[in-house]
């Protein structure tokens, strides 16, 4: 009997002492069934790595336990990144538990969602006691520094990187019950660099009989270094054509002219004047025939050119069937303000006409003659 008692005092010492310690535990919070978690899929995408740049921030994270009204979210930068005057404007603040981003302030004194400020290297978000914000256990927060901030305005601050190349860590914290680590890599900058050669290609080819070109038809074919236009006949217009063809990778493209030596002339002093009459206009005009006036030599007979390239450099575009004075100042015939393919009408590839007619008047000779000169620049 008296060793059955022991043994019933001995488990009531037992029971008591257990009831002791579980008050201990429960007095330091060894019971706190709520733990804080570490948060997931943490990441800092930097828009810009490269030492002393300046830099948008794209932070992400997903909170287990989740975020209530009225609590902090921290995030420490470490040394070395440069605030400077980065504030809540230059900050967006979204949540997997609200429609769109939040509105953020500097501080919570109005109706905001988010209370945003830099102290020092830490960034701390208030989720405004009373203003609904909150972001539910598992939810993802995502939060813009930069210009990549856009709601509400666009951010005009850029967090600078350090100026040493390394591995740094960035702090998740706060009043929140998860927290976290995250880091990004500051690293110099790649040069790249690589050599284009540069190419330019100028081609001049003939053009057969019956040939269109810009409104009218070729009456005789030429070659890649001669207009012959043969024997003429009085009051009727001889026309022959030369495609121009260039190919050139020149970021401005290029331009080209044409200039004649002198008048079509001939050996015994006669000559056959440019279109109109011997009055040379850089303004295009309608093809019409000499005038035959028996006073004035300059209307005897006349020549000219004409282009079909409609977006050429020069100040009047030359329209369907209009000429201009072959002159012996170069005047712009086709050009192209990028690279040229050699083959893409207006572009790479043009035609260019010319006509000449003469009078009764027009004095005899078998040798007319004059060299035309064309001159491509390209400008790389």
């Amino acid at each position: 009997m008296f060793v059955l008692s022991t043994n019933v005092n001995a488990g009531y010492k037992a029971i008591a002492t257990l009831v002791a310690v579980a008050m201990v535990m429960g007095a330091f919070g060894f019971y706190n069934y709520a733990q804080a978690a570490n948060v997931t899929n943490v990441s800092d995408v930097l828009s810009d790595s490269g030492n002393s740049a300046l830099s948008n921030h794209t932070i992400q994270f997903k909170s287990p336990t989740g975020i209530t009204n009225g609590q902090t979210v921290g995030i420490t930068f470490p040394a070395g990144f440069t605030i400077g005057s980065t504030a809540f404007g230059d900050i967006d603040v979204a949540t997997s538990s609200a429609a769109a981003n939040m509105t953020i302030a500097a501080n919570c004194a109005g109706t905001e969602k988010i209370g945003a400020a830099f102290a020092g290297q830490v960034l701390t978000l208030t989720f405004c006691p009373g203003d609904g914000g909150f972001v539910s256990a598992n939810g993802t927060t995502t939060i813009k520094i930069g210009t990549n901030a856009t709601f509400g305005g666009t951010g005009t601050n850029r967090i600078g990187n350090p100026s040493t190349t390394g591995s740094y860590q960035l702090d998740i914290a706060g009043t929140m019950a998860d927290s976290g680590h995250t880091r990004v890599a500051i690293l110099p900058t790649v040069l790249v660099t690589a050599r284009v050669d540069t190419t330019f290609t100028f081609t001049v080819t003939g053009v057969a009989t019956s040939t269109a070109v810009n409104g009218t038809t070729t009456t005789r074919t030429s070659s890649s270094t001669t207009i012959p236009f043969g024997k003429l006949v009085a009051n009727q217009m001889t026309t022959l054509a030369q495609n121009l063809a260039v190919q050139t990778n020149a970021i401005n493209g290029f331009v080209v002219t044409v200039k004649e030596s002198q008048h079509l002339l001939s050996s015994t002093g006669a000559d056959i004047d440019n279109f109109a009459n011997g009055v040379e206009s850089a303004t295009p005009v309608a093809w019409s025939a000499p005038t035959n006036n028996i006073a004035l030599e300059n209307t005897w007979g006349h020549w000219g050119v004409t282009s079909q390239d409609t977006a050429t450099t020069r100040s009047v575009q030359f329209g369907s069937n209009q000429w201009t004075g072959v002159s012996t100042t170069p005047q712009v015939i086709f050009s192209h303000t990028g690279p040229a393919d050699g083959v893409t009408a207006g572009i790479g590839s043009t035609r260019i006409g010319y006509q000449v007619q003469i009078t009764p008047l027009q004095e005899a000779g078998d040798d007319y003659s004059t060299v035309l000169t064309y001159v491509a620049t390209p400008t790389f």
